[in-house]
């Protein structure tokens, strides 16, 4: 099992490069951050100083969509970054929820998305794509690799990720979830004439390493209603109680009410006080290390290659650490 570290490209972005090199130390192999222009600093940016300061440590996107930048331009970021310190990029895109929401513009469609995906590989690894009808090829670009990742959580986008994309991202750790969720993805992947097994399953969620549950709870409760927004998403398209989508994912959010992204992804989150425990006990990973470690061995046997640390909380540098000496080593 893989691990990877996502955090917000909050300033100083020297922070960020600290607590990447940090993780690498630990047995991290991957390094993640948000891609929302508004709220925070440009990733691409930050990655660079990412890649010089460590040996091994892939970086990407978690997760990066169709809209913000033209389609060429993602590719050529990427393919630069791969040129320059040796394929060590994955991409990881969904629709957009906080990037194109705050600019005031609605998340992108699934077609979109599915064109998207297939064009910024094509042209990051060096073939000719279709770029709004008109053939693009990036000259420059010899023995590109760029794995794309996509994020889902409901049937349509699961059987679009099994159908494209060359790694699955969840944005939950909940067991009953995983299994329902990958799948269907492998199930896509299937009629699709792929091979189930070479698509990459990352679980990512926050991780809060301590015997002071409620405190935990509290600093990981804005990941509930991170995922909220997406679940909204779902139960305006399918209702209540659909059939294609476990209630065990939409029930909880009946009390939200709103959400003010000023807050997106922190700890303290006035919007998400609708996020009761048991909800935050499912999709979080919280605890002493063996509760990790037997949850992690859970989602493991799920399928799941790589589990991706949002360490967006108080104690960042000790969750890290924790990982380093106490779960990674069990679980590597």
């Amino acid at each position: 099992m893989d691990f990877g570290l996502v955090l917000q490209t909050d300033p100083p972005a020297s922070q960020v490069i600290s607590l990447m090199k940090r993780a690498e130390r630990n047995g991290f192999r991957y390094g993640w951050t948000f891609d929302s222009a508004v709220l925070w600093q440009e990733p691409f940016v930050i990655y660079s100083q990412i890649l010089a300061n460590t040996q091994k440590l892939r970086v990407g996107t978690m997760v990066t969509n169709p809209g913000t930048r033209t389609w060429e331009v993602t590719a050529s970021t990427f393919a630069t970054l791969n040129d320059m310190y040796g394929n060590r990029t994955v991409c990881g895109i969904g629709r957009g929820d906080s990037a194109m929401r705050v600019a005031g513009r609605k998340p992108n469609t699934l077609a979109r998305l599915g064109e998207a995906i297939d064009v910024i590989r094509d042209l990051a690894e060096g073939r000719e794509a279709l770029v709004d009808g008109n053939p693009v090829r990036i000259p420059w670009i010899k023995n590109g690799k760029l794995p794309v990742w996509m994020a889902a959580y409901g049937p349509k986008a699961l059987a679009l990720a099994g159908e494209k994309a060359d790694g699955f991202i969840l944005q939950l750790a909940d067991p009953y979830l995983t299994e329902w969720m990958v799948k269907s993805v492998r199930e896509a992947a299937t009629r699709a004439g792929r091979d189930p097994d070479a698509i990459t399953i990352c679980v990512a969620a926050p991780a809060y390493v301590g015997d002071d549950l409620a405190h935990a709870r509290d600093q990981c409760r804005w990941f509930g209603g991170m995922v909220g927004n997406h679940v909204a998403d779902l139960v305006a398209r399918y209702g209540e109680h659909s059939s294609l989508v476990p209630d065990a994912l939409t029930d909880y959010i009946k009390a939200r009410h709103g959400y003010d992204y000023s807050h997106h992804g922190r700890a303290g989150n006035p919007s998400t006080d609708f996020v009761p425990d048991e909800i935050v006990d499912r999709f979080c990973l919280l605890g002493p290390p063996a509760a990790h470690i037997d949850k992690l061995r859970v989602l493991r046997d799920l399928g799941v290659d790589q589990f991706a640390v949002y360490d967006m909380h108080d104690a960042r540098e000790a969750t890290i650490d924790a990982y380093g000496s106490e779960i990674i080593p069990l679980l590597r």
